[in-house]
């Protein structure tokens, strides 16, 4: 069995007016940053924020009536969980949904608002998944895979319906790779109707599950990524199979451009996206040659990022642009020396935004004193005129 262009269809049929069809739009300030003609597909505006809703809703719609009463159960600690949770109790279906212990309380609590039964159990998803199965033989459930499912695949794969009916002559589509069942639906429609359209999968350079079997090499996967939706161990068999005769290469993305993306859609689209949601984004800034004048198509799947992470990210980018700097400065310690330096850097237009003031560390002279100054500038042209300033001044700077 394999997936082909009449199902995403058949799956597009049934999901209208269930699930939100999203914009396609064009991105001017986008375009002008990556050198590509950038569109993107907002996901992160479905009901629960991810595109993972349509795969889920085109299963439960296709179960039988003595399956819906039975039931469904799924392993997820993210977005698969929340849209089967959702579509099911909208439908009148049980949901059980197991959930590692790591998972985060939001995502938990959202999942039980959303009407499932949660069962916390597992320190992985794979420990996770093993007690779903278990579950499923001793309550006769349907277990509804987040991604290696044709019927899942299908669903996700009226995304690409709606980007080429809103942007039909895209050329290049990159495309996350987690477990595999968003590119391989996305491919198998996109290549259906534009046969030349390139489809690039971008995965997280700490799990590189699809690219290692497209070598023939073992995956060495783990570590932190700020992208969890597609921190994937093994892609799918089903998903593996049926989209890599369409796909073109797969890019690997290092965290800072993840980051990097997730902090553009904020500032420069107003809206909000996870780490696997930007993903393609991140392709964009990574390998800018890849897609340099080249109309380029963008799946915004998921805005589901926990908000002190989001902090830190747009932070650590305003770091990146040297924007937010620590400055270290070592001097007398005698009365006007503070007021001194935050007149300097107040006449130039910066803000002050903390102070730390150190008279007891032992590589500064007993009658001197240091200060950590962290300032808030408009660029880093801006922040290298408040360094020479303060030169000038005799107060030499570094930064810490």
């Amino acid at each position: 069995m394999t997936l082909d262009l009449e199902a995403i269809r058949a799956a597009a049929a049934r999901l209208e007016g269930h699930i939100e069809r999203t914009p396609c739009r064009h991105s001017k300030t986008l375009s002008k940053i990556t050198g590509a003609d950038v569109w993107v597909k907002f996901e992160n505006l479905q009901f629960t924020a991810a595109y993972k809703e349509r795969g889920a809703l085109n299963k439960l719609l296709l179960l039988s009536e003595a399956e819906k009463k039975r039931g469904v159960i799924a392993a997820s600690a993210g977005n698969h969980a929340q849209g089967l949770a959702y579509h099911a109790t909208r439908l009148g279906v049980p949901v059980t949904i197991v959930m590692p212990r790591n998972t985060p309380f939001v995502k938990v609590q959202h999942t039980r608002d959303f009407g499932a039964e949660v069962v916390i159990d597992g320190e992985t998803y794979d420990d996770a998944n093993a007690t779903a199965r278990r579950l499923q033989e001793e309550r006769d459930l349907v277990f509804v895979h987040p991604f290696d499912d044709y019927d899942v695949m299908a669903g996700q794969g009226t995304i690409a319906l709606e980007m080429l009916q809103e942007a039909p002559d895209l050329e290049i589509l990159p495309v996350p790779i987690g477990g595999g069942g968003l590119i391989s639906g996305v491919a198998t429609a996109a290549k259906a109707l534009s046969p030349d359209i390139r489809i690039l999968g971008c995965e997280p350079a700490m799990y590189p599950s699809f690219t290692a079997r497209m070598r023939g090499v073992t995956a060495h996967c783990g570590g932190q990524t700020i992208a969890e939706g597609i921190a994937v161990k093994q892609v799918g068999d089903k998903t593996y199979a049926q989209v890599r005769p369409l796909i073109d290469d797969v890019l690997l993305l290092e965290e800072p451009f993840i980051e990097q993306a997730v902090s553009l859609y904020c500032n420069v689209e107003k809206t909000i996206a996870e780490g696997a949601g930007a993903a393609s984004l991140a392709a964009l800034l990574a390998y800018p040659e890849r897609f340099r004048g080249k109309k380029c198509g963008l799946i915004l799947c998921g805005g589901n990022i926990d908000t002190r992470l989001l902090a830190s990210v747009l932070t650590r980018e305003l770091v990146r642009a040297q924007r937010l700097v620590s400055l270290r400065i070592v001097g007398d310690d005698r009365p006007g020396l503070l007021a001194t330096v935050s007149q300097t850097i107040g006449e130039l237009g910066a803000n002050i935004i903390e102070v730390a003031h150190n008279r007891l560390a032992l590589d500064v002279p007993a009658k001197g004193a240091e200060f950590d100054i962290t300032i808030e500038t408009r660029d880093a042209q801006h922040t290298q005129e408040i360094v020479d300033a303060l030169r000038e001044r005799g107060y030499p700077p570094r930064t810490v």
